[in-house]
């Protein structure tokens, strides 16, 4: 059972308002059989049903929380969710200030049918980048035909997360909803005075060091320790991010133009891409593809593009470039690929449970780092690595990103969002050559250097946290 409270609440507001499980179902778009895990204790709802069911019982959201013992902080981060939460199917330039905003919106909308006005104000990184990452234009769109006003406030900082927006309902002039959103990275979204609940801990282990011990225990390979805690389930979703992440590079190489945002940068994946040239080397071959590979991903994303989130839109590319190269090289079938997308996923969970994936919380070291350490330990896995040997392909594509600054030009995910992605594609396949020669000799875990990195974002200057206040951002183009 994951919380006897949530399903004492659920079940006690659904029988006084006189409601069937099924009629509870239909009104949160969902199934009688989900809502019936809810009330025994199975799962737990995602925020996005607490939130409608707060709306339909005309409750406040903190009353599915109360408890007499508040929940201590190592309940609240213990485990892991499942991976389809770190790699999401959307559409760029950035999954904290597009896929995030546009599913609250999505969420707000559908909760208030009746509103003639919507309001959003902005705040923090959303307020400052979120210009040239078409948050606003994402949230008036997303909300039509009902018209919305979107403020930017660039001078409140008494936040809880740099991602904050304030959605606003209106009819007939006065104020009939409210609700205060974080985008928290990666697609995700969490509303306030609902931390609590997020979607469910599938992996009861949550560092490097107790997955290793199980699967050696088990004699497993870390895929193998992906599909026992998954199930069948989790490689269906796998093939529909690879087919994904596939159509994102095809479509990538042969598109041509200018990406948008006023910055006129040129697409370059195919031109790059055609550049084979009489003599070249095996060496420069495959710096050219992979980087052409990277680059058509992360065009796509700064065009809107449909790609998979590799732990973020902004490094979108890094992974796929890798994997994709690899298999045209290689001959590797589309199983022996998922099965890295699920090891390379596994390293994108800790980093993200243990530190974060949002430039906005850490820095870019939080992105294109861990989509480095991701593709890192995905390589390793294809090529048969043990675990050790995998643990340290990811330990130094973390290691030498740390203090990576998020500055992008203008808010766009374009300069230096785009190269960025080529040469961390390109520094992986480093790694994890490098840690097959040398893993006997290390010093230094890879849970020790993502807390690092923990510890390293916190210490960056807010300017060089995707506020575009420092660095790169100041330049004018």
């Amino acid at each position: 059972m994951i919380n006897n409270i949530y399903s004492k609440k659920i079940t006690e507001l659904r029988e006084k308002a006189d409601m069937s499980k099924k009629g509870l179902a239909d009104r949160v778009n969902t199934d009688e059989e989900t809502v019936t895990q809810w009330e025994n204790g199975e799962s737990v709802p995602s925020a996005e049903s607490f939130y409608k069911m707060a709306k339909l019982f005309n409750v406040s959201m903190d009353v599915f929380f109360e408890t007499e013992q508040p929940m201590k902080e190592k309940d609240l981060v213990n485990g892991m969710e499942s991976l389809n939460q770190l790699y999401r199917i959307g559409r760029g330039p950035s999954s904290s200030h597009t896929m995030g905003p546009e599913k609250a919106c999505v969420i707000f909308k559908e909760n208030n049918p009746d509103a003639d006005c919507f309001k959003a104000v902005l705040y923090g990184s959303l307020a400052k980048t979120g210009k040239g990452h078409c948050t606003d234009s994402v949230i008036e769109n997303t909300l039509s035909p009902v018209p919305c006003e979107v403020q930017f406030d660039y001078l409140k900082t008494d936040i809880e997360h740099p991602n904050t927006m304030d959605l606003f309902a209106y009819k007939n002039g006065e104020q009939i909803d409210f609700i205060r959103v974080f985008s928290v990275g990666g697609g995700r979204i969490e509303f306030e005075g609902s931390s609590s609940a997020k979607e469910p801990i599938v992996y009861k282990l949550s560092t490097f060091k107790d997955i290793k011990d199980y699967c050696k225990e088990k004699k497993y390979r870390l895929w193998q320790y992906v599909h026992e805690v998954e199930g069948e389930y989790i490689w269906e979703y796998l093939a529909e991010v690879w087919k994904t992440m596939k159509n994102a590079i095809e479509t990538g190489i042969e598109d041509e133009g200018t990406l948008p945002g006023g910055l006129d940068v040129q697409k370059k994946a195919k031109y790059l891409y055609n550049m084979e040239h009489i003599g070249e080397s095996a060496e420069t071959r495959e710096n050219r593809e992979v980087c052409s590979y990277a680059f058509a991903v992360s065009e796509q994303n700064a065009s809107g593009g449909r790609i998979v989130t590799a732990p973020t839109c902004g490094a979108s590319g890094v992974l796929p470039s890798v994997l994709y190269y690899m298999q045209l090289k290689h001959g590797f079938t589309d199983r022996q690929i998922l099965q890295a997308l699920a090891t390379g996923g596994l390293i994108g969970n800790l980093i993200k449970t243990n530190a974060s994936i949002s430039g906005a919380e850490c820095g870019c070291q939080a992105e294109i780092g861990t989509a480095c350490a991701m593709a890192s330990a995905a390589l390793g896995e294809l090529f048969g690595l043990k675990r050790g040997k995998i643990e340290y392909a990811a330990e130094i594509a973390i290691e030498h990103h740390l203090g990576l600054t998020c500055d992008p030009i203008c808010g766009l995910v374009q300069i230096p969002c785009i190269e960025r992605n080529a040469v961390a594609a390109m520094r992986a396949i480093n790694a994890v050559n490098l840690a097959s020669f040398l893993s006997d000799t290390r010093k230094i875990s890879l849970d020790s250097v993502i807390t690092t990195m923990k510890k390293t974002g916190m210490d960056i200057h807010a300017a060089y946290r995707e506020t575009s206040e420092g660095g790169l951002a100041t330049l004018e183009i």
